[in-house]
Order: C-alpha cells, then sequence, then structure tokens
C-alpha cells in the first residue's frame, strides 16, 4: 500500500476537517496519482468531498466503524478489512485523515507528500517523516510555487 498526503512546513495537514489551504497544482498532483486507484479515506475526510460523493475513476474505500450510506463507496470498519480489499487492488493508495493515516501507516512502504512551505492553523498532523529514521526521501518528484506558496512533490520510501 501507499499513501498521499498534503503536508504543511509542521507536517500539519487539517484543521476542523478540511485542508486551511489547497494548492491546485496539489489537486491536479492527486487526481494523477490516484486515478484508477483504490482510495482508502475516513469518514471526516469523505465529508470533506465535493458533493460527499465517491471520487471519479476510483474505487472507493471508507474506513468508518459509524456504518451510514455512502453510495459509491465501500464500507469496511477495521483495518483487516481494509488490509484484505487492499490485497485485490493494483495500487492501493490511503488519502487521509489523520486518524486512518495514523492507522494505516505500518502498512505503507511509499508515502508521496506534497509539502507545502507555510504554516497555517491545524488540529491534525501527519507524522514527520523527516525525522522518522524508518523513512527516507528517494525522490523529489517536481515542486513550483502557487499563491505565493512554494511547493515540492516528493516521494519518501520505507528505509
Amino acid at each position: 500500500m501507499e499513501l498521499i498526503v498534503a503536508v504543511y512546513a509542521d507536517w500539519g495537514i487539517g484543521c476542523s476537517g478540511t485542508q486551511p489551504i489547497a494548492l491546485s497544482a496539489d489537486r491536479k498532483f492527486f487526481r494523477e496519482t490516484t486515478k484508477g486507484c483504490m482510495v482508502i479515506a475516513g469518514r471526516r475526510t469523505v465529508e470533506d468531498f465535493p458533493g460527499k460523493k465517491p471520487l471519479p475513476g476510483r474505487e472507493n474505500v471508507l474506513l468508518t466503524r459509524r456504518g451510514g450510506l455512502y453510495p459509491g463507496f465501500t464500507l469496511c470498519d477495521s483495518v483487516e478489512q481494509v488490509l484484505e480489499k487492499a490485497k485485490n487492488a493494483p495500487r492501493a493508495r490511503v488519502i487521509g485523515g489523520g486518524s486512518v493515516y495514523r492507522q494505516l501507516l505500518p502498512y505503507c512502504e511509499k508515502a508521496y507528500v506534497t509539502k507545502l512551505n507555510t504554516v497555517v492553523k491545524c488540529d491534525t498532523w501527519f507524522p514527520d517523516l523527516d525525522s522518522d529514521p524508518g523513512w527516507k526521501l528517494t525522490e523529489l518528484l517536481g515542486s513550483g510555487e502557487e499563491n505565493g506558496i512554494a511547493y515540492e512533490f516528493c516521494l519518501y520510501e520505507r528505509a
């Protein structure tokens, strides 16, 4: 399994269930990187999707213990169910939020990280892979600036 995340300079990822700043370049990178994949998200992340609808061109898996009606999503109520589903997918990518990342990070081999060179108010953080000896930055996939914010697309792999 792999994951994709956008982080701010302090590894913050969100506030009140959404991204405080989202760059169009990162949205494009996300679309291209997840197209055709199984994407795995938590309930709060899904509720932040446009119209709360599944992402097109992807198999959408929702990890939640609450249940509910989420047309177009495959619901899993445990990490074990997600792992079983992911075994049958050609590519599976974890897309958030914070609790889903924490639960599934131990099973991921690669992390696509968009680093935004800014700090904003966050209440959710992603683990700092730069200070984790279990991970290494293996490739800079691109960089740029948008709306005065520098960003980098980074690939981390398990060390």
